[in-house]
């Protein structure tokens, strides 16, 4: 069974016990979620499965959080589908349940999925309170899994309450410990040299897809999987698309490139954006919006402490963009929670104090084919921004230079 090896097995129980906390007397489960049978690309399970076992490899997993057990090893139970021989032939071999596995996970509790019924019964009888932690669906999706569980429960046992939990794990995941933080720390310092490499190599004539290859294989030849979500390569006109990610156009030498990418490193995320010229030099009008975007950034880092919001770092920005006349052109908010997910769980509130975010604020403007955006990624601190990117080239002057010593050499 594979877990998220960095983070320490006592980490993840105390994140189960901090949701034991927080239901007071209630019931919950996690799902994991199903592979698709298909098997197209790499399984992950559900972030907030992740997050309470670090367990990696298990489709189909359960946890059952039950706050009311007067029984300490059974306030965690983790249910397993059962082991099949002939599927394991084409998937690989899974672990019996035995006191190794349940040393390796951290759970004292492990059962298979065909005992979930009798024990969420017992649970429930005893709680009387089932907890939603699974974000709630839209009104055109499915209900949630947990939700769905619960509404069958209630029917088999009269009197049984299914309250609102779901603020509780964004609210915990939120706030990142410092093996989290070290994470991306790491993923951060893996993209750095990706984007060094870009720096060094990149030449007009170029494809964007060789931009993506080079950030790529950057990753992998320093620590990491590979990135931690689809790369954006967009030169010229693609630089004005946000979500563009054809990543197949050959590199004009007047053109900028806007490069949104991170690495993975062991399921946690970089995400930064820079923006270069293709021909190694910025041209006057480039340089014009790319000094707006770079002061707008700059502006909204300083406002990054425990206790300010989210509106507050945008209006940071957006009031430089809006008095430099381009306030229609900035057409995206300023930035996310940065974690297990690239756009990780956001609670209600202010931020705390160990939160990892992302600022980037960017002008676009389709009818010039000129597409700027800067994005860094920054803990909060209690009294001031740190910025985890910073060594990732982003001012004219470091950009340039470090591009004409890639063509020097």
């Amino acid at each position: 069974m594979a877990t998220t090896a960095v983070i320490p097995i006592k980490e993840f129980a105390q994140r189960r016990s901090r949701v034991l906390k927080a239901l007071k007397r209630g019931v919950a489960l996690v799902y994991a979620g199903d592979r698709d049978s298909e098997l197209h690309g790499s399984w992950r399970p559900n972030p907030d499965f992740e997050y309470l076992t670090g367990i990696t490899d298990e489709p189909g997993a359960i946890l059952m959080l039950d706050a009311s057990s007067q029984v300490e090893s059974q306030k965690a139970i983790l249910f397993l589908k059962p082991l099949d021989r002939e599927i394991e032939r084409w998937d690989g071999k899974r672990d019996e349940i035995d006191s190794a596995l349940r040393r390796r996970v951290g759970i004292a509790a492990i059962h298979r999925l065909y005992r979930l019924g009798r024990f969420l019964n017992a649970a429930v009888r005893n709680a009387g309170t089932l907890t939603c932690l699974h974000p709630y669906a839209e009104h055109d999706q499915p209900v949630s899994p947990d939700l769905a569980m619960f509404r069958k429960v209630c029917e088999r046992i009269p009197g049984v309450e299914i309250v609102d939990g779901t603020e509780i794990l964004p609210r915990l995941r939120s706030v990142k410990s410092k093996a989290e933080q070290a994470c991306v720390r790491k993923a951060c310092e893996i993209s750095r040299c990706g984007f060094n490499d870009v720096l060094r190599t990149m030449r007009p004539g170029m494809n964007e897809f060789d931009v993506q290859e080079t950030l790529e294989h950057a990753y992998r030849s320093n620590g990491s999987r590979g990135p931690a979500y689809n790369t954006i390569a967009g030169s010229g006109f693609n630089g004005t698309v946000l979500h563009y990610g054809a990543n197949n156009q050959e590199l004009s030498r007047n053109d900028l490139i806007v490069i949104d990418s991170g690495a993975d490193y062991h399921g946690y995320a970089a995400d930064v954006t820079r923006t270069y010229p293709v021909g190694g030099r910025f041209t006057k009008r480039q340089r014009e919006i790319y000094s707006i975007v770079l002061k707008a950034l700059e502006a909204s880092i300083k406002v990054v402490k425990a206790g300010c919001t989210f509106p507050q770092i945008d209006a940071a920005s957006r009031k430089i963009i809006n008095d430099a006349g381009y306030g229609d052109n900035f057409i995206h908010g300023i930035g996310h929670h940065l974690g297990i997910e690239v756009h990780d769980a956001t609670p209600k509130g202010p931020l705390k104090a160990g939160a990892i975010i992302t600022i980037e604020p960017g002008i676009y403007i389709p009818e010039e084919n000129l597409g700027v955006r800067i994005e860094d990624d920054v803990i909060v601190g209690t009294d001031g921004p740190i910025v985890l990117t910073s060594r990732i080239p982003k001012t004219i002057a470091a950009i340039e230079k470090a591009m004409a010593a890639g063509r020097k050499g």
